[in-house]
């Protein structure tokens, strides 16, 4: 154990001598243990708890040396102290440490001598131990972190820091906090390797300060799972906010170095999830506040265009779900764009105007519309990797009537000339899907003609296919009020139905 007596293995076929190195040892406070020949001190390397080899360098099996290279084959920590009687010149001393002994002893031997150099390499090997452990814990501390902070639910983060901590001690460990709603709840893993779970739980947090606090408590008082015998448990409390309940981590104290610093680091870093998850709901009520603050409040005015939007939720009482829409001047150009996130929700919502400041922002960088959706898309991927959208851009010269389209998912674009309907199909993976885009698509708006981009709510039924929602929008379409609002009034008010299930979004422009 560390900081207890360590065992030694003296290695000698001198009976003799190996009674010697064992007294000496064993009056300095050591643990001994005896082998007469190389294979034994072999087996019981492996087997006992050894922290030091006494070895003498001639043995009746094998070399001390061989010896010396296998203990430290399969052992590299494992310190070894060559003594011999016989090859005390330079070469054999710089053989045996060349061949990894970490000390040579040429007899005679001084007793202090032996046991001043046995204490001088315990004090190396031990420090390389904790540093080593150190440098381990702190690893799957990091890992942990991110486990955490990437954890969908509240109950998943506990499970997730839970698991992260029995892999970082070794050891059962369970990790308990107070979810947004006041309900108190435990992550608990049994051991390094296994599944964790989630199952309700109480705490007394009187007395607990802010900050983070250690304390050991007995087994008793932490009933969580099975904890190892002969041991307390070592409970950390991280409190970020005086009006909110402290989190606790739970491990068993053996298994802490002085300060427990790998402890406090990942109670700190787990009450910081927390307190991300518990803020979960409110943030996203600011986020559809932003979101419906955020959308253009009034159209452009662009010479030689006609523009005109709807917008229309799946009703009164259903909050902003996942359509938007984009109408700026940028650099001379008009900047288009319409889509739907996947889900009706707050979160929908707050993914939604990700997305669409996203837009804006790669659009006022200069980018073309494939540029723009590439760059969305790998933000996407990377900060909202479980959420789909359908988006269709457009770069629009109101001068030319010349149009870049990029499309990814999204249903297409309808152009009506002269009655004429054709939609441009630009087909194009959904964002959040890793796959090859397809070239930009190029095309004219003549004077006189109307573009009309949507979403989906404004064609699909349940009782009927998509097909027969194109081919109805299609036969509304050929015909164009000149007062575009009256038109898209028209749109939805023939093809949605009366109670509208899914949110409509439709944009309008014609060229004069």
């Amino acid at each position: 154990m560390e900081g207890g007596p360590a065992t030694v293995l003296v290695v000698d076929d001198s009976r003799t001598k190996r009674y010697l190195l064992v007294s000496w040892l064993t009056r300095a406070g050591f643990e001994v243990l005896e082998a007469e020949t190389g294979a034994e001190a072999l087996k019981r390397v492996g087997v006992d708890p050894v922290e030091l080899v006494v070895l003498d360098v001639r043995l009746p099996d094998l070399s001390g040396f061989e010896v010396c290279e296998r203990i430290k084959a399969s052992h590299p920590a494992l310190p070894v102290i060559h003594v011999s009687a016989h090859a005390v010149d330079v070469v054999d001393r710089a053989q045996g440490l060349t061949r990894g002994a970490d000390a040579y002893l040429a007899e005679p031997i001084e007793p202090d001598e032996l046991v001043a150099t046995a204490h001088a390499v315990l004090r190396y090997y031990r420090a390389r131990r904790r540093a080593e452990l150190f440098a381990e814990r702190l690893a799957r501390l990091a890992e942990t972190t991110v486990a955490v902070h990437a954890a969908p639910t509240f109950a998943r983060l506990l499970e997730e820091a839970a698991v992260g901590a029995a892999e970082i001690f070794r050891t059962p460990a369970a990790v308990v906090a107070e979810t947004f709603d006041g309900d108190c709840l435990a992550g608990v893993c049994p051991g390094p390797g296994q599944a964790g779970g989630v199952v309700p739980w109480t705490v007394d947090d009187t007395g607990v300060p802010t900050g983070t606090t250690v304390r050991v408590d007995e087994p008793s008082a932490w009933n969580l799972t099975d904890w190892p015998a002969d041991d307390r448990l070592a409970v950390a409390a991280a409190r970020l906010r005086e009006d909110r309940a402290p989190l606790y981590v739970v491990v068993p104290a053996g298994v802490q170095v002085p300060g427990m610093p790998v402890l406090v680091q990942l109670a700190q870093a787990v009450a910081a999830a927390v307190e991300a998850q518990r803020s979960y709901d409110q943030e996203h009520r600011i986020a559809v506040t932003l979101q419906r603050s955020l959308l253009p409040r009034r159209i452009p005015t662009i010479n030689g265009l006609d523009l005109a939007v709807r917008y229309e939720p799946a009703s009164a009482q259903t909050e902003v779900g996942g359509d938007f829409y984009e109408l700026v001047m940028l650099d001379g150009h008009l900047l288009m764009a319409i889509g739907d996130v996947a889900g009706h929700s707050l979160h929908a919502a707050t993914v939604m105007a990700e997305l669409r400041h996203a837009v804006r922002a790669y659009a006022v960088e200069g980018h073309q519309p494939g540029e723009i959706l590439h760059r969305v898309n790998e933000l996407m991927r990377r900060l909202l990797p479980h959420e789909l959208a359908t988006i269709c851009v457009l770069l629009l010269d109101p001068v030319t009537g010349q149009v870049r389209m990029a499309s990814a998912g999204h249903l297409p674009p309808l152009l009506t000339v002269d009655g004429r309907v054709e939609f441009l199909q630009h087909s194009a993976p959904l964002l959040g899907v890793r796959a090859a885009r397809p070239p930009d698509l190029e095309f004219v708006v003549p004077p006189g003609a109307t573009l009309v981009l949507y979403t989906d709510g404004l064609i699909e039924r349940r009782d009927a296919t998509i097909d027969e929602g194109l081919a109805a929008l299609a036969a509304l379409a050929n015909r164009v009020e000149s007062d575009l609002d009256a038109f898209c009034a028209r749109l939805l008010r023939e093809l949605a139905p009366s109670e509208i299930h899914d949110d409509v979004a439709v944009l309008a422009l014609r060229r004069h």
